[in-house]
Order: structure tokens, then sequence, then C-alpha cells
């Protein structure tokens, strides 16, 4: 199969040599914020709070990742001068701060932001979160699947791959309303298997899934040592997931314990992901220390590390590199080497030749 020069490069820029995603993410931004302001009684997060502690978190765990998620805000001007070069980097598109709506939340990009800039800045990949739900208002709908289009083609026309994150959430009328950074109460994995097939169709161009466990994480049964029966029911709902989204996938933590995250990653190994990108399930624990920024990094080294050799092991041993995906067929390459590739591929205008 082939792909464009720019998708290419960013798939293997982001994996690590066998082709397995270890990547990590610093681009929070409401669950940090929050963290900060209830610790120093303020109504605002410091910009030097956040960067000492989106700086410590990319000092310390960019030796174990093949990429890292940082946002345009703080972590990226701040911290990737800390990170190896050889390293992938996946900078964040949409906003933290989203419209909550009576028929469900909307989400829009960062202001004075783009993947044209992204691209300039030197990314390997855009990341983008949207908020969905597919029993959501059919106008919220639209303007969730439009979002993911518009910056799908926009990724095209610039030739850079796009990581898309999927998360369902709860609806204003829900029992379990809220609107912090954290795994849906009311999940139900008939919702996240809906919204995967919805963002696979090609017109959204999502290049790697970024996507959330279709059970609720602290409900994943132990995968080695639980009943067959649930093991079986479980294993069936991930295996739907990977089918579903139909090129290579990764999965995200949203918040999840470290036990929790790695149960979930063994059940989406086994059903093919590629790797993950999680943040808070490695260093979540950690940056309880603040405002103690030193023994934050101390708990790091002695948690947040050894975890992640934990992850790295297991994703190692389980995950799928994704050159294997069955998507590719059995080549992979550049489209257009016939010879003629500097004509036929394509400037940011779309025009060749």
């Amino acid at each position: 199969m082939g792909l464009s020069p720019g998708k290419l490069w960013g798939l293997r820029r982001l994996a690590d040599d066998q082709g397995r995603f270890k990547m990590t993410a610093v681009d929070q931004r409401p669950p940090i914020k929050n963290l900060i302001k209830d610790r120093r009684g303020t109504d605002a997060a410091a910009y030097d709070d956040v960067a000492a502690v989106k700086q410590t978190l990319v000092r310390e765990l960019a030796p174990s990742s093949s990429a890292l998620l940082l946002d345009p805000h703080v972590a990226f001007p701040t911290a990737v001068q800390l990170m190896n070069p050889a390293q992938g980097l996946i900078l964040t598109l949409e906003d933290s701060i989203f419209q909550e709506t009576p028929g469900g939340r909307l989400s829009a990009e960062i202001d004075h932001w783009s993947v044209a800039k992204i691209k300039r800045a030197g990314g390997d990949a855009v990341k983008v979160l949207a908020w969905y739900r597919p029993d959501a208002d059919a106008a919220v709908c639209r303007h969730q699947e439009d979002f993911v289009a518009r910056i799908g083609d926009a990724c095209r026309r610039y030739d850079i791959l796009f990581v898309f994150e999927l998360l369902v959430y709860p609806l204003p009328s829900d029992a379990a309303q809220t609107k912090d950074y954290v795994e849906d109460p009311g999940k139900r994995p008939e919702l996240v298997l809906e919204s995967v097939e919805r963002f696979a169709d090609p017109q959204f161009g999502v290049d790697l899934f970024k996507l959330e466990s279709p059970v609720k994480a602290a409900e994943v049964p132990d995968p080695d040592g639980a009943e067959a029966e649930a093991i079986a029911a479980t294993q069936a709902w991930f295996d739907r997931l990977g089918t579903l989204a139909g090129r290579p996938w990764v999965m995200l933590s949203a918040g999840a314990g470290m036990d929790a995250f790695r149960r979930v990653l063994t059940y989406a190994y086994r059903a093919g992901a590629s790797g993950y990108l999680a943040g808070r399930a490695i260093w979540w624990q950690a940056f309880q220390s603040f405002p103690d920024v030193r023994q934050m990094a101390a708990e790091l080294r002695s948690t947040g590390v050894p975890y992640m050799d934990q992850l790295n092991a297991l994703t190692d041993s389980l995950a799928t590199p994704w050159r294997q995906h069955p998507c590719y067929g059995d080549t992979i390459g550049i489209e257009n080497t016939d010879g003629d590739f500097r004509t036929r591929y394509a400037d940011f205008d779309g025009e060749t030749g």
C-alpha cells in the first residue's frame, strides 16, 4: 500500500524501531491547572508552575518514550528542547475548553494555532480530541464531524499525520453528568464502537486512532486471572473496536489507574493495538507531590519510569507493529515511485507539476 511521504514518515517517527508506539502525553491542560490551583489556593494556575510541571514530565519520561505529545501553550515552547530530537513530536490542536450545549459538546481548534503552524514548527503529527456521542443532537454530531473532517483535510493538504482521539461523554441529561476530563461514569460500549465506526470513514482522514477502552477501565477484568466467561466477553468488545478502527490504533488512559490501564492494554494488544499514548496513568501519582517539583521528579523516577518500563515490556511482547496492520496489505512504501515523484507530489495548494 502506498502512503504519502509525510504520513509514512510520521508513523515511523512516532513509533520505535520495531513499529510500536510508546507515547507519553504532556498536553493535558485542565487536569494539571486544576490541581495547581487547588494546591496554590489561587483562581488561576501560574504559567511558571505549569511550565515547571511539564518540563519535569518531559525531562523524566522522554527517555522511555518513542514520542511525546505536547501543547502549544506551555509544553512545546518551554520543554521541547528537553526532548531527544530522534523522538517523535506530536502537537495538539483542539482547545481544551469545549462548549457545553443542551444537545451535547462542541469542539474547536486552539485559537491562533493550526495544522499549518504545527507543520512549520516541526511536528511529526497533529493530535485532535473530539468529544462525540452518536446519540447527541443531530446538529451537534454534524458540528463535531465537520470539525474533524476540516482538520483531516488540512492534514492531507500539508501531508502530516493525523492522530485522532475520540471520547464519549455524559450528556447534560445523563445522571452521571460531569465536565471533568475523566472517563464517562456511565459509559456504554455500544456508544464507543458506534463512534469509532463513524470516524473510520475515509472522509475524516484519520491515520492513527487514539481510543478509549470500550469497557469502563475499573471494570476490566484481569486478563489472565478472571473467569473465562468474563475475559471472553471483554475481549469481544476490544476485538470489535480493533476491527472497526480499520487502521493502526493505540490506547489512551483517560485517567485510569496504573493496574487498570495495564489490564486495558493487554486486551487491546490481543485485539491488534499497536501501542499506547497515555499521560495520567503514568505520571498522575507523582504529580501529587506538587508544589514540591523536586519530589515530583523523584516520584517519577521511582514510580513513573518503572511503570513505563512495564508498559513497554508488555508492548514489546503483545502489541502489533503498525506496519503489520491488515489495512496496509503486504507492502508499504511511498506512493508515486515510478520515477516521476517530484512532479506528481502535490504542493500545499493541491497542485502538482
